[in-house]
């Protein structure tokens, strides 16, 4: 009976857990001349509630004690990243069990859920805080003046052709939002959308006997689709199971809403 009831309440924590702060679409004709843009790192969403790291899922990621031992007692939302390493690695890092690999990985924090002020005001807590308790492993994203759609361009340019995913745009005067919101845009040289895997293809010539593509399901709009491309060898032999959430990146939309050229990201977290 315990048990059960300690079940419940984790059951009931997850169901009333606050959203993080989701990104929309730039579509360019905003006013960014008081907006504030950083790189959008190809990382994992790690929200830090002063105790437990928690994934954009709410799922605890297993992070060892010495990684978080100068953390701060205050929330924190930022990527779990290494400049270093690709985003296959860096999963395989935060969804293992095991401590290794952690030395490889930084904190980067874009925000600070709890704290009022401006967005400069909210990371200026935690710069107070470094500097009185020093964290290697934990960064402070750099927020630049956008000024103008021209100026974002040209960063984002910048930051794609040094391998970064893209740029983040924001008004720096709004509070920190649960869900998306229209004051933090995303802007990449490609698009991005999920899908439900509903079936999985068999290959054919070089993937005989292996994973050929994934039948997938739009979130949005329940469009059916096929994914062939972008998929490591391991996860041909081994594919994600029906059911599991991905991301995938295109080019643009056809003429009957289905999108062009879909290429395989990842597997949502929590999936």
């Amino acid at each position: 009976m315990k048990m059960l009831f300690a079940l419940f309440l984790v059951f009931v924590a997850s169901c009333f857990a606050k959203e993080p702060m989701l990104l929309k679409v730039y579509k360019g004709d905003e006013n960014l001349s008081t907006w504030m843009m950083s790189e959008k790192l190809d990382g994992v969403r790690g929200i830090w509630n002063g105790n437990t790291l928690k994934s954009r899922a709410n799922l605890a990621i297993s992070t060892p004690k010495s990684w978080l031992s100068c953390f701060p007692n205050f929330s924190l939302d930022g990527e779990i990243y290494s400049r270093s390493l690709d985003f296959e690695r860096i999963t395989s890092i935060v969804n293992s069990s095991q401590d290794k690999g952690w030395s490889e990985l930084e904190y980067h924090v874009f925000d600070l859920p709890n704290e009022d002020g401006s967005l400069i005001q909210r990371l200026e807590i935690l710069r107070n805080y470094l500097d009185k308790n020093p964290c290697p492993q934990i960064k402070i994203i750099e927020q630049l003046p956008a000024i103008s759609h021209e100026n974002v361009v040209k960063f984002l340019d910048k930051v794609t052709l040094n391998g970064g995913e893209g740029v983040v745009v924001r008004d720096p005067n709004a509070s920190y939002q649960s869900g998306r919101s229209d004051k933090i845009l995303k802007l990449k040289k490609f698009l991005d959308d999920e899908c439900e895997i509903i079936k999985i293809n068999a290959g054919r010539g070089k993937f005989q006997g292996f994973m050929g593509s994934l039948t997938c399901r739009n979130l949005k709009d329940a469009a059916t689709f096929k994914i062939g491309s972008g998929f490591s060898d391991k996860m041909r032999k081994n594919p994600p199971a029906i059911g599991t959430i991905i991301t995938y990146k295109y080019q643009n939309l056809t003429k009957n809403g289905l999108p062009r050229f879909p290429v395989f990201l990842r597997i949502r977290e929590g999936h």
